[in-house]
């Protein structure tokens, strides 16, 4: 009976012990913290979005294919991406590849179809929920067999509606809220390559820039009072019915090779492939300033590196990011 009163005894003095030196970690401001080693202003852990280098916990990644069009203009939700890619479809249009986990919109849209280039695109984000409304039926046994969680209007009938005063097909919407409420849950946001932070030497002062497409044209002005590049498309201010003005705080223009896929719409019409994975050359746009940098993925399931002349990392600025893949 002594032996386990003594245990007790010894139990209890090394639990106080414990419970000091928790506290004293918890008073400087150890306690707590993640591999970032960042806090919030309440002592609680916090970290880094991979994605924007702003502030946030890991989210799911969903992915939504937009249309942008004239006639599906303004587009909701686009706003609150995290990440916007451009990519070049049919008959030299382009289309967006929104790509949302730090924060999300309640709806999204209008929603088109995917693309073959898309699977390797989002290979990079391991297993993310991909919302889309149809696609070429040649192409999805291979959407289909994708590292990613399908959710057209097909699988989820419950998340889709159509705004009546739009045309159709440009009328389509996505409740996000239930897609990813939709089981198996999408992955968190991985490291995709992206690094943030001050910004780099060299560069040249750039108060806009105008991205050409064989179909239409994306402008970028730097605004010094918001602090950011403006998004205008074919000439006119673009904006969400939700959120205002769009607008990065980077943008990277990213030379690709752009060839014809085994693929093809209804009419016949080729559907080019954009070759993300490889090397070669990038404009990027942060601060007022341009840089002439080179990117490089080695293989789809890699994020993309993007160097300076120097050979360092170049360092984005910290909040959206686009990412046009022009033709080289």
């Amino acid at each position: 009976m002594s032996d386990l009163n003594g245990f007790g005894r010894r139990s209890r003095r090394r639990g106080a012990l414990v419970a000091v030196a928790s506290a004293a970690l918890l008073s400087l401001g150890l306690g707590a913290c993640d591999g970032s080693g960042n806090q919030d202003s309440s002592g609680r852990a916090s970290s880094v979005s991979t994605f924007t280098g702003l502030p946030g916990r890991p989210a799911p990644v969903l992915a939504v294919k937009i249309d942008n069009v004239p006639s599906a203009r303004p587009q909701t939700g686009l706003g609150k991406a995290d990440i916007v890619y451009v990519e070049q479809v049919e008959a030299g249009q382009t289309r967006i590849l929104a790509v949302f986990s730090s924060h999300t919109p309640a709806k999204a849209g209008p929603v088109r179809s995917a693309r073959e280039s898309d699977l390797e695109l989002l290979r990079q984000f391991g297993e993310p929920d991909l919302a889309y409304s149809g696609v070429q039926s040649k192409l999805q046994p291979l959407l289909e067999a994708a590292p990613l969680h399908a959710r057209p209007p097909e699988k989820v009938p419950s998340a889709y509606s159509r705004d009546n005063s739009r045309p159709a097909p440009h009328n389509l919407y996505v409740d996000t809220g239930r897609v990813l409420a939709v089981p198996p849950s999408a992955s968190d946001a991985p490291d995709i390559g992206f690094r943030f932070g001050d910004m780099p030497k060299g560069g040249h002062p750039v108060a806009e820039r105008t991205v050409r497409f064989p179909v239409g044209r994306y402008g970028f002005t730097w605004s010094q009072d918001e602090h950011r590049w403006l998004v205008s498309m074919d000439g006119q201010a673009a904006r969400t019915t939700d959120g205002g003005r769009l607008g990065a705080a980077t943008v990277v223009v990213q030379y690709v090779k752009v060839r014809p896929s085994r693929f093809h719409d209804r009419w016949g019409a080729v559907s080019p492939y954009t070759e993300s994975v490889g090397s070669g050359t990038a404009f990027v746009l942060r601060d007022g300033k341009g840089y002439d940098v080179r990117w490089k993925r080695g293989s789809a399931q890699e994020g993309t590196e993007f160097t300076t002349a120097s050979g360092d990392r170049m360092a984005f600025a910290r909040g959206p990011v686009w990412v046009l893949f022009a033709a080289r």
